[in-house]
């Protein structure tokens, strides 16, 4: 990332006051547009600034604008720093909670308690804004509000922000990863994947019938053969054969004179 000069639209009115490098030398080294820096050449735009010589304070030296004079396509680069000043970072202190927005903590933090128990609770307080014992109290169910309390999404209730609660979490993953090959533990199984849109909108298959075993099939054949075969009809007998008959069993039993 190019690096541009303290006080850019001053150091330009100065730039163009004092040197004949053309707009568009001026806007790159300035980080502006070219055509505020033709307004202020125009005298139309930075009204009362007053110009910054970049040579006195070290930022640009004699020898680079006259270079740039000469040739209009050079490009002008700042002066190395003879002195390094260390970026001071500011510690980040606990997230300011506005007074409306602080009835919903408790809900807040049962939610990240249930939904991410990855999180450090130093994470949970830098994300909502909390202190340890409200942590520690909606845990272990001691909170006076413990009853009434509701998982609420701290996103939804603009506690924080989607990126800074994504970035807790995937921190809280990289150290629970960490820690795992540290103790030469096992990967844990991967969830399953969700099935395709063919197959969960696909209509269910139809039943397929089950294969008959061998006896059921004998006795459905012959169940079949005894419902097509012909009725077949009965011998009416003969009355005078019949009687016959029994005037015969009556000779034989009479007995003989």
């Amino acid at each position: 990332m190019d690096r541009t000069p303290l006080m850019p639209k001053a150091t330009a009115v100065w730039l163009v006051d004092n040197t004949s490098l053309t707009f568009e030398q001026i806007a790159e080294f300035c980080g502006l547009h070219v055509l505020e820096v033709k307004g202020i050449a125009d005298g139309d735009v930075a009204h009362g600034i007053k110009g910054m010589d970049p040579i006195s304070s070290g930022q640009l030296s004699r020898e680079e604008i006259a270079k740039a004079e000469l040739n209009p396509s050079h490009r002008l680069k700042l002066s190395e720093p003879k002195v390094e000043v260390p970026e001071v970072k500011t510690k980040r202190g606990p997230r300011y909670t506005p007074v409306s927005r602080r009835q919903d903590r408790p809900n807040a933090i049962l939610w990240l308690l249930k939904n991410h128990p990855e999180l450090k609770d130093s994470q949970i307080m830098r994300l909502v804004g909390t202190t340890k014992p409200t942590i520690i109290a909606i845990r272990e169910r001691s909170h006076w509000n413990s009853p009434n309390l509701q998982a609420q999404d701290p996103v939804t209730l603009g506690l924080c922000s989607q990126i800074d609660l994504d970035a807790e979490v995937k921190k809280a993953a990289a150290r629970l990863e960490r820690e795992r090959k540290e103790a030469g533990l096992a990967e844990p199984p991967k969830a399953g994947t969700l099935l395709p849109t063919e197959e969960t909108t696909a209509p269910p298959p139809e039943p397929q019938p089950e294969p008959e075993r061998p006896m059921a099939t004998a006795l459905a054949q012959e169940a079949r053969a005894a419902m097509t075969a012909p009725d077949e009809e009965e011998e009416t007998p003969d009355i005078e054969s019949v009687f016959a008959k029994l005037k015969d069993l009556k000779r034989t039993d009479a007995p003989s004179e």
